[in-house]
């Protein structure tokens, strides 16, 4: 069996997509958690080439799937996991809650978890406060753009997560949002809960509990809210019956404080020659950060989307694309390679219907994959929740280390990919939301924002 030869897990984590897996790495890795990414849940011969793990993660592709693919992917996953025998199973979405009845269903994945993991209740934390993400009385708030000075607004209100072409959120009340994904009772843990001692705040979980709800729901606005939080949901995990949670990395920041993990040092990482960037994001934050890229020595190889989303012609479009990446980066240029710069296309996700994530984020993988094998280029940033899982897996990338911080949420990371051009690589996986105007200068220098 696999736990035989593994060091004590604390915890594993499936995350619904690529970026999003990279900031619960982050958050472990930083609180002096050792942690290994993988794609897939990890074998035997993986896990020996990594000794002394305390915690594994798995970065899904689930954010981007129908209600009944994401029970076909998560179900093996998860059973993988509660092998492993770790103290907390989480399932990590994204900190804005991205998902929908018919598509990344956050109830669908409650009502498979509570039959694979039977406990007293599911917490449910999206809040994660060094990310600019709030709840206060069950409703959700964000900053526009994960580290800048963007300005706060209520979840259905953001500028650009309300626009979300696939999964725009509408609704800030999380209770209320989720209730269209199940019937699984919610019951809130709200924000006065967390301004008394934790004695007294224990006490008032067990009152909410002893109601029987099926998912608690935390408040939190601050890291201290965090480490209280961590706290009261520990005291409910154990090796024998692990605790499956669903949230932001909060739930991985929450826990870390709670263990009084002793935190690692800041690390830099020296400049690189070049980079090579391939976005798939439409966020408006991405779009503003390439427009600066391209003002600021950066080049652009724009994607044919809807030659893409044609199988006569998608072979073709990857084949230019590459060679006009790897041109310029034999130049020694910094190349970005995106499938658009100026928000979602609704030709491309009315032809691909409901594939566009798959489509677009497979072919940017194997452009960059191309680009790289051509090339001498060893760092990549990646951008896109929905299309990284899948241009990862385009690329061969099979586990992940963190190498040091740069922006929160985004690390910089050494790419394990056998048998691919991009094994050993440095790479970053970026949310839409994340980053200031100028983050790809600060994946090329290594180094993180004053």
């Amino acid at each position: 069996m696999l736990e035989l030869h593994l060091m004590p897990l604390l915890l594993t984590f499936y995350s619904d997509d690529f970026t999003g897996s990279t900031d619960a790495l982050e958050q472990l890795t930083l609180a002096g958690i050792r942690t290994a990414l993988f794609i897939e849940p990890p074998t035997l011969t993986q896990l020996k080439k990594i000794p002394g793990l305390q915690a594994i993660g798995v970065a899904g592709k689930t954010r981007a799937l129908a209600p009944e693919a994401m029970e076909r992917e998560l179900k093996p996953a998860l059973l993988a996991l509660k092998k492993l025998k770790p103290r907390h199973v989480h399932y990590k979405v994204c900190s804005t809650f991205d998902s929908a009845p018919h598509i990344g269903s956050i109830g669908r994945v409650m009502d498979l978890a509570a039959k694979i993991f039977p406990a007293q209740f599911i917490p449910l934390l999206v809040a994660a406060p060094a990310l600019g993400r709030y709840t206060v009385f069950g409703q959700h708030f964000a900053r526009y753009g994960i580290g800048s000075t963007g300005a706060i607004h209520r979840l259905d209100r953001h500028p650009s997560i309300s626009k979300h072409p696939i999964t725009p959120m509408m609704e800030a009340d999380l209770r209320l949002h989720l209730a269209n994904q199940t019937k699984k009772r919610v019951a809130l843990f709200d924000i006065l809960n967390l301004a008394v001692p934790a004695k007294e705040a224990r006490t008032a979980l067990k009152l909410l509990l002893a109601a029987k709800p099926d998912v608690v729901l935390f408040d939190a606005l601050s890291a201290e809210h965090l480490a209280l939080i961590g706290g009261l949901i520990d005291d409910y995990a154990s090796v024998r019956r692990p605790l499956f949670s669903v949230g932001s990395s909060g739930i991985e920041m929450a826990l870390a404080a709670a263990w009084n993990k002793k935190r690692l040092a800041r690390t830099l990482a020296p400049p690189a020659k070049q980079i090579l960037v391939g976005s798939g994001s439409c966020s408006p934050v991405t779009s503003g950060q390439i427009a600066w890229a391209l003002k600021h020595d950066f080049v652009e190889v724009p994607l044919n989307a809807m030659a893409l989303a044609n199988t006569k012609t998608a072979a073709a479009e990857i084949q230019r694309a590459t060679a006009a990446a790897a041109t310029f980066l034999q130049d020694n240029r910094n190349v970005i390679v995106h499938s658009t710069k100026s928000g979602s296309n609704k030709r491309i996700t009315t032809k691909l219907k409901g594939h566009t994530a798959e489509v677009l984020g497979s072919a940017l993988g194997q452009v960059l994959r191309g680009a790289v094998e051509q090339s001498d280029v060893h760092r990549i940033c990646i951008a896109g929740g929905d299309t990284s899982s899948y241009a990862a897996r385009a690329m061969g990338i099979e586990a992940l280390e963190m190498i040091a911080p740069l922006t929160p949420g985004a690390p910089l990371c050494r790419a394990q990919a056998p048998g691919s051009p991009v094994d050993g690589c440095e790479v970053v996986f970026k949310g839409g939301q994340v980053g200031t105007e100028n983050h790809f200068e600060i994946v090329k220098n290594g180094k993180p924002p004053a």
